[in-house]
């Protein structure tokens, strides 16, 4: 398995796949080829149906300019469902040809080109690991430092603020999310009613819905988020840990970090073995991976066994598969952001569950992962990020009937 380090990445929303993946891959070509004047850019399948929505072409744009650059769409799905083709001129003479699938998370692969990041994890099964980690009487959380380089607790310290930033940022903007949906900000309303007297599980609620909403809006207004696992996920992970952090004193930044490296492993796990990105395999992919990750570091931020974390994850998974990617006129909007909240809830319940009843479990979390990448493999199309089924398609029929 890759680093935790391209997991967790620090940038613009709206979406991982859809805009920093791009924006990324448009970039490296600029770099390796500084003098070119004019770009092609051909987008397939998903980046094709919903690109507009995710701002994809705005972000390939600012990578290339001042080049001028021209977009074609196309469907073809013998490709990867987020592949574009980047073409580029000096005059009009053709200099570079590159097809590059964006796979998940912001990572971007060229075809026919070995993968940029090195492996350094040596077992890809959460079997795997628990066996590695029970023969060295080590922690998950020890495993991920002994396996990532020393400067890796740091750089999740920089990736703990960017998450409480993002929060911070979101509960205390009002106003109206870009595009033809019009939506208000909800996280400054979810966050002030806490302030009213209120039953104690009602205001948990309330607070980890305005967190998760705070991150997920920042992500749908452009704004600076982590992924995690990517940018339409990205409210679900920080919203248990600033929730914990806030109400338990025990919850210290040290286990923060500690939290967030079990969470990258879960992650990590999922996109070995499966998918993180909607376009391949639906929002079980998206928001039940951060699910995942979220109610595992949650287990870790009150030490839970191996077996509690496991399990907790599991439920987390299990109890979104089939979960389709429907975004509403191809924006990270809806129902993307309320799923944020749910998720986050969920992520709390599955790590109570896992506390009281992991000795009776059948289901391993290797099993689910392999589960949910089947199911996102049997999915129909339309209901993979491409707008064109489930709730995408009858919002624009309602919209239809509504103009007569």
């Amino acid at each position: 398995m890759l680093s935790i380090r391209s997991l967790y990445q620090i940038g613009y929303g709206p979406s991982s796949s859809h805009t920093m993946g791009p924006a990324k891959a448009a970039k490296i070509i600029k770099e390796q080829f500084p003098n070119l004047d004019r770009f092609e850019i051909t987008l397939y399948n998903s980046l094709a149906l919903t690109g507009k929505g995710h701002l994809t072409e705005e972000a390939i744009k600012e990578s290339l300019a001042p080049c001028h650059v021209a977009f074609l769409t196309s469907i073809d799905l013998a490709k990867h469902p987020n592949t574009l083709i980047i073409k580029g001129y000096d005059n009009d003479m053709l200099i570079v040809d590159k097809e590059i699938q964006s796979v998940g998370g912001g990572r971007i692969l060229f075809s026919g080109e070995g993968d940029i990041e090195k492996t350094i994890y040596k077992h890809e099964t959460f079997r795997e690991i628990k066996n590695y980690c029970r023969s060295k009487k080590i922690s998950l959380a020890d495993y991920v430092f002994e396996m990532e380089d020393e400067g890796f607790h740091d750089f999740l310290v920089e990736i703990w603020e960017a998450m409480k930033t993002s929060i911070m940022n979101g509960i205390s903007t009002k106003g109206v999310l870009p595009g033809p949906l019009k939506l208000k900000r909800k996280a400054p309303f979810l966050y002030s009613r806490d302030q009213e007297k209120e039953m104690p599980e009602i205001t948990e609620n309330r607070l980890v819905s305005s967190y998760a909403f705070a991150v997920s809006e920042e992500n749908a207004s452009g704004g600076v988020i982590v992924t995690a696992p990517t940018c339409g996920a990205c409210g679900v992970l920080p919203s248990v840990l600033y929730y914990m952090h806030e109400k338990h004193h025990v919850v210290t930044q040290e286990r923060i970090i500690r939290g967030l490296a079990v969470a990258g492993l879960i992650g990590n796990l999922i996109k070995q073995n499966a998918s993180i990105s909607g376009a391949v395999a639906g929002c079980q992919a998206e928001i039940g991976s951060a699910c995942a990750m979220a109610a595992a570091a949650h287990a870790t931020l009150f030490n839970l066994s191996m077996d509690q974390v496991e399990y907790a994850a599991e439920i987390a998974i299990e109890h979104h598969l089939g979960l389709t990617c429907d975004p509403v006129n191809g924006y990270v909007q809806i129902p993307c952001i309320e799923r944020n909240a749910v998720a986050a809830l969920r992520a709390i319940d599955a790590c109570g569950l896992a506390f009281f009843l992991t000795d009776s479990r059948k289901i391993s979390l290797d099993m689910v992962i392999q589960t949910m990448y089947q199911t996102g493999l049997d999915m129909h199309t339309s209901y993979k990020e491409t707008s064109q089924g489930g709730l995408a398609f009858y919002f624009k029929e309602e919209e239809d009937v509504n103009c007569w």
